[in-house]
């Protein structure tokens, strides 16, 4: 499978200009022969537009995921439709609140139709109003794309090594991991994303944008780890779409060479 991970330059508040370079990069992506493409952490809005997230919240069947679905069908690919601030009350079927607003990814396959619902689960409270604005995800699902088995966390979520450790006994090969991660903690990025391939020796790839909101800037280096922690594809910081050929085999291959999933002890 060909994996492309599209770096957006995401501007604060421009949904409608976010939402076309989202369109441009699912296209270029599509033309390129990638069979998945993923988008960054709220890239409609912008991680940091805090005011406006209430105002800019939508519900799944809005029109930013409605975009990305089309977008899926129009290219016969599979879309990780980043993640949009979720209306909870005006989104249809089960839910984790009756009101409030989330942080929430939605998986589409090649038809354009809905895979995958996350919503973040470990919301960010440092120099961030996110855990004031949003309530946290409880469901932790999988789908199956392109023979992996799909898992998706988001940004923060890289932190909390249990997640990963609970997606992959659930049987995920890959996880994406949607993210608006900033300067200057690069390292913890890199280091972080790295471990969560290692320890469950899975594919894991991590989407960021690009861009400088109100004096932060997110740090970008978009990245694709194998099963052993090697660094497939990456990139710097500015807008660019990170692509990388992906084997679910490898997954298998590497748990049979190096047994330490099946040496875990409870």
């Amino acid at each position: 499978m060909k994996l492309a991970l599209a770096q957006l330059d995401i501007k604060g508040d421009d949904v409608d200009g976010n939402v076309d370079r989202a369109r441009s990069a699912v296209a270029a992506a599509a033309d390129d022969g990638a069979d998945l493409v993923a988008l960054p952490e709220i890239f409609n809005v912008g991680y940091f537009a805090f005011d406006r997230y209430r105002d800019r919240a939508e519900p799944l069947s809005g029109p930013t995921l409605s975009a990305m679905a089309d977008a899926a069908r129009n290219h016969g690919v599979a879309v990780l439709a980043g993640t949009i601030v979720e209306d909870l009350a005006a989104t249809e079927g089960p839910t984790p609140a009756d009101e409030g607003l989330a942080n929430a990814a939605v998986l589409f396959d090649e038809h354009g139709d809905r895979r995958l619902v996350y919503r973040k689960h470990h919301l960010f409270g440092y120099e961030s109003a996110e855990a004031e604005l949003l309530v946290p995800g409880e469901r932790l699902e999988t789908a199956d794309v392109g023979g992996f088995t799909v898992g998706v966390t988001t940004c923060y979520d890289l932190r909390f090594p249990e997640l990963y450790r609970d997606l992959a006994e659930g049987g995920a090969s890959l996880v994406l991991v949607p993210s608006a991660w900033p300067y200057p903690r690069v390292e913890h990025w890199r280091v972080l994303s790295r471990a969560r391939a290692i320890e469950n020796q899975l594919f894991l790839a991590t989407i960021n944008g690009s861009g400088t909101f109100d004096g932060t800037t997110l740090l970008g280096r978009s990245t694709v780890y194998d099963p052993w922690g090697n660094l497939l594809s990456s990139t710097g910081d500015e807008p660019a779409i990170v692509t990388a050929t992906i084997d679910p085999g490898r997954v298998t291959a590497v748990r049979d060479e190096f047994p330490a999933w099946h040496d875990r002890r409870r």
